[in-house]
């Protein structure tokens, strides 16, 4: 069964904005609940190839897991795909002006678990789905103090 979670967010600050801080893997600490610490793999600065490890919580589990980006137009799409953790992932953020002003944040994960996990996935997909739900109103809530 393929997991395909997108949550999204209307945050009130100017999209390049919200795209260069939610795209900055360094600043995962402060809005991922789960991502604990970010080593990057490769040199700097962010490009499609950069390799970014980052140490998570999960369902009560750790896990270390190195994504790859594979696309990086900065303040409209931002796609990095791992191997790793409890099973492939793609990690697509996307930015669009808001309607009353603002930006619009989409965050998606798609992946393909297999054998056990599989049996696993709608768990997964709702626990994901809460998971972005808080990360999302935490960048919302983090970017608007500025």
């Amino acid at each position: 069964m393929a997991v395909d979670v997108r949550t999204s967010i209307d945050i009130e600050r100017p999209r390049d904005e919200v795209a260069a801080f939610a795209a900055d893997p360094d600043n995962a600490p402060r809005w991922y609940t789960n991502i604990k610490r970010v080593t990057w793999k490769s040199a700097r600065p962010l490009a499609v190839g950069s390799r970014i490890e980052f140490g998570a919580e999960f369902l009560g589990r750790r896990l270390d897991y190195t994504y790859e980006v594979k696309e990086w137009m900065p303040g409209e799409r931002f796609a990095m795909a791992t191997a790793e953790g409890p099973f492939p992932m793609r990690t697509t953020y996307t930015w669009s002006d808001a309607p009353g002003g603002g930006t619009t944040m989409e965050l998606q994960n798609q992946g393909e678990p297999s054998g056990f996990k599989a049996v696993a996935a709608p768990f997964m997909k709702l626990a994901m789905k809460r998971e972005n739900r808080r990360d999302l109103r935490r960048l919302k809530a983090l970017l608007e103090s500025r």
